[in-house]
């Protein structure tokens, strides 16, 4: 019987001193480590700057899908303003017959009109982005600038707001293409997100690798890219687009400053061209503040788990 008690007494001082250490290592686990306490101040300044943004919200996906086709506009009624320099350029120096021109830009000026008309009101969303992304790739080809790397990554960043577009526009219904399983719009949704908040950033790659170095730029670059990084990989995604917003927004005003040119200055059509270019994606970034970066994002996987 002895024996037994002490038995008894060995392994109720054991599971004593094991809880002891397990209340330990609980105390300890509940000690707040320096990653959650700046996570717990970022949460507390999400949620007061959400209450200051709340009467810009609902006109966000307006303002956004609006800028996102400001180029195409503005580039439709440089056509028509100009429309014997365009005839010339494309047949002397493109040595493209003189009625395909004309063809060419009738059918461009029609398609950007219409299109971009059409996202605004929000009416046939897929036809209007699918134009729109048929005159990037025609102009690119028709004006020879498939091979101009400046020109290349703006213009997927513009594909980029599109297809943030097509993201806001759908809701919940079957698609079925032939041969493949069925999806739904969340799926669609998802996955275009995805690749809008890829492309977007491509504008910005463009930045980095055009104009002269100094202290300044290098800063913007540094803040740029770590925004770049943490909206293609959806962490923080709203406030990184925030800042490239902002980052943008300022480069824009201060480089592409196209109202201070003589009209006849050799450079005013092409800061013009960018100015309005860098608004579009800008309106991307807009409706990626407005939606969220989606299911595949860091974001909602913190959700998840």
């Amino acid at each position: 019987m002895a024996q037994i008690r002490g038995t008894a007494g060995y392994h109720l001082g054991n599971q004593n001193a094991f809880g002891g250490a397990g209340s330990s290592r609980q105390d300890a686990t509940n000690d707040p480590s320096p990653l959650d306490r700046v996570r717990e101040q970022t949460s507390k300044l999400e949620e007061l700057l959400d209450t200051w943004s709340d009467p810009v919200k609902p006109y966000l996906p307006a303002i956004g899908r609006f800028l996102i086709v400001v180029t195409f506009l503005e580039d439709a009624l440089r056509i028509i303003t100009q429309w014997n320099d365009q005839l010339v350029y494309l047949h002397d120096y493109r040595h493209i017959p003189n009625y395909i021109t004309h063809l060419f830009l009738v059918v461009n000026v029609c398609a950007m009109v219409s299109c971009s008309l059409l996202i605004i009101i929000r009416k046939n969303s897929e036809y209007a982005v699918a134009g729109l992304i048929g005159v990037v790739v025609t102009q690119a080809l028709g004006y020879g600038l498939i091979f101009d790397l400046n020109f290349f990554l703006r213009n997927l960043s513009v594909m980029g707001g599109l297809f943030m577009v097509l993201s806001d526009s759908w809701v919940r219904k079957k698609f079925a293409p032939a041969g493949l399983p069925q999806l739904d719009e969340k799926d669609r949704k998802m996955y275009f997100q995805l690749a809008g908040r890829v492309l977007l950033i491509f504008l910005f790659v463009g930045f980095v690798f055009a104009g002269d170095w100094g202290l300044g730029r290098l800063i913007v670059i540094c803040f740029g890219a770590v925004a770049c990084v943490m909206v293609v990989v959806g962490f923080k995604a709203k406030w990184s687009a925030i800042i490239l917003v902002m980052i943008l927004s300022i480069f824009n005003i201060m480089v592409n400053n196209f109202w201070t040119l003589h009209p006849h200055h050799p450079h005013k059509d092409f800061a013009k061209y960018d100015f309005f270019q860098i608004l579009s994606i800008v309106g991307g970034l807009m409706l990626l503040i407005n939606m969220g970066p989606g299911q595949v994002s860091f974001d909602e996987k913190k959700k998840v788990y």
